[in-house]
């Protein structure tokens, strides 16, 4: 389904609608055809009695020219009381378009119109859309590069991402040490719905093993909700969650191995408050925890269907650890999964199983009714690989196949993936699992169609090798239709004389449109499955 976002505005850059509040204040009603909901009685109205025809006026704009194309930026924020948008001044960062002329590229630069970026001049079918390091293949004429967020718009973020807490927590479940991913034991998590904040609270004492209270100022908050920690504003009604993750059974494995996993047990909402971070004054952490409503489910998890993909991952794929979560979704999105509220259950199974997983597990759930709930499975595969630098070093390459979903849909039935990853890969004609030297900086690659599934897109995402630092850097990624079995890569895409990895992901959600690239990554339900190269280097 594809639908306009964008929304002309003048002389501000931003626009507020509260979703389900009524209508915007100013704004007549909108009839389907988009005429304007008059009174055929008012003065404005064609004469039905053979009195004079009112006069027409100017003759209305033609619109833009038909090989234009508009690009836009709309951010929204979702809270409990609606959404709010943001128009996004895209000069600071001008979007590029690329069309493709064989083996070269014919680039074509916009310029500002009110609301987005325009570009005059491009042919019909498929083009590159660039910004920042992601290219979109599409031939939409309109594309909007927002993204959603949670919390207040007006809300105000800090430049520090870390921040020390003390800690003052009363009635807790017994607390339980962590030995391993199958024994996690107890941990702490902070959110909120207010503002966008999600971490896991880290205590650098040993927390007695069977104690219920935690009084300490000997630990710190890890960020994980992709933004600098928030200022906190009582005013506003700004107020956070404390969760209890507990550990509990989920039987054993094959061989015997005792299977644990990690749940929501007790929470507490902390009241409004105000807090201003300064990387000094530490997040104060309080309040009597209770119990939390818990919730039972049966799971049938098909951990075989994931392993017989593992050669169309890499033919030297190996399992790594799969990983099944509940996780809360915020607010009314929409058939959206926006943002990230922390884990209401994480089950991680022994690297490398493959069989059927059967069990009857349970989690706690603090938050509204008006919260969704959000399941996720996934199966990582990797391939220790030499880096091509005569260091000696070796490194672990991975892709993995994944779903999410609504939780209630996703354990309908047997949990099991929906796409496997495209096959044959190649480089320049030849197998990307063959590690060598590319014979130029903007390679073919190409791939057939995934044996399980039918994609809606692909993605491609680049890895750069940092020697120095010994890591694999996130360096650009392309979005293709689902129609596609090949891809050029733009000029600068790949830096000469460097070291990559590269995945190819088939994309299987029917939502997903190349016209809203970023916020389609949202929409559920949605699967994927990565095929990845080996090492390559540039010339």
């Amino acid at each position: 389904m594809k639908r306009s976002r964008f929304s002309a505005v003048l002389g501000s850059a931003c626009v507020v609608w509260l979703v389900g509040c009524g209508e915007a204040p100013g704004h007549e009603q909108q009839l389907d055809d988009g005429q304007a909901n008059i009174d055929p009685g008012t003065e404005n109205s064609s004469p039905t009695d053979g009195g004079p025809t009112p006069d027409a006026g100017p003759t209305p704009d033609a619109g833009p020219p038909s090989d234009a194309v508009l690009v836009t930026d709309t951010t929204r924020f979702y809270t409990s009381v609606g959404i709010a948008e943001q128009v996004n001044d895209l000069s600071a960062n001008p979007p590029e378009i690329l069309v493709q002329q064989g083996s070269t590229f014919q680039l074509i630069l916009g310029s500002a119109v009110p609301g987005g970026w325009r570009f005059n001049g491009v042919p019909s079918g498929p083009f590159y859309l660039r910004t920042g390091a992601t290219h979109v293949i599409t031939d939409a004429r309109h594309i909007d590069l927002g993204r959603n967020r949670l919390g207040r718009m007006d809300a105000e973020y800090s430049n520090s991402y870390l921040t020390a807490l003390q800690i003052n927590l009363l009635n807790m479940a017994p607390w339980q040490n962590t030995w391993s991913s199958q024994q996690p034991g107890s941990s702490l998590q902070l959110t909120s719905g207010e503002v966008d904040l999600f971490g896991y609270v880290n205590v650098f004492d040993q927390v007695p093993e069977g104690q219920t209270t935690l009084l300490t100022n000997q630990a710190d908050l890890s960020l994980s909700s992709g933004y600098n920690l928030p200022t906190f504003d009582a005013s506003k009604g700004d107020r956070m969650y404390v969760n209890q993750l507990s550990q509990f059974s989920a039987g054993t494995a094959p061989d015997g191995t005792a299977l644990g996993y990690a749940a929501v047990e007790r929470s507490v909402q902390m009241g409004a408050f105000d807090y201003v971070p300064d990387g000094i004054t530490p997040l104060a952490v309080s309040g009597y925890l209770q119990p939390t409503p818990m919730r039972e489910f049966p799971i049938e998890w098909r951990l075989p269907v994931y392993t017989q993909f593992a050669t169309d991952v890499h033919p030297q794929a190996t399992g790594s650890t799969p990983l099944f979560e509940v996780l809360p979704n915020a607010h009314n999105t929409g058939g959206r999964w926006v943002g990230y509220s922390g884990e209401l259950l994480n089950l991680f199974l022994p690297r490398n199983s493959s069989f059927n997983f059967t069990s009857r597990l349970k989690f706690g759930n603090p938050f509204p009714s008006s919260w969704g709930l959000v399941g996720i499975h996934s199966y990582p595969f990797r391939v220790l690989s030499p880096v091509p630098d005569d260091s000696g070093v070796s490194m672990y390459l991975s892709g993995r196949l994944y779903s999410y979903d609504v939780f209630d849909n996703l354990i309908a039935g047997p949990v099991q993936p929906q796409v496997s990853p495209p096959r044959s890969l190649t480089i320049d004609g030849v197998a990307a699992s063959v590690q060598r030297e590319v014979g130029t900086n903007s390679p073919v690659l190409a791939w057939t169609p995934p044996a399980l599934g039918t994609p809606h897109a692909y993605r491609v995402t680049l890895y750069r090798y940092d020697a120095e630092l010994r890591f694999l850097m996130p360096s650009g990624s392309i979005y293709a239709p689902g129609s596609t079995t090949q891809v050029r890569l733009p000029p600068g895409t790949l830096q000469p004389d460097s070291i990559y990895y590269l995945r190819v992901a088939s994309i299987m959600s029917p939502g997903f449109d190349l016209s809203e690239p970023f916020t389609s990554l949202e929409k559920l339900p949605f699967h994927s499955a990565e095929a990845i190269s080996s090492f390559f280097t540039t010339p």
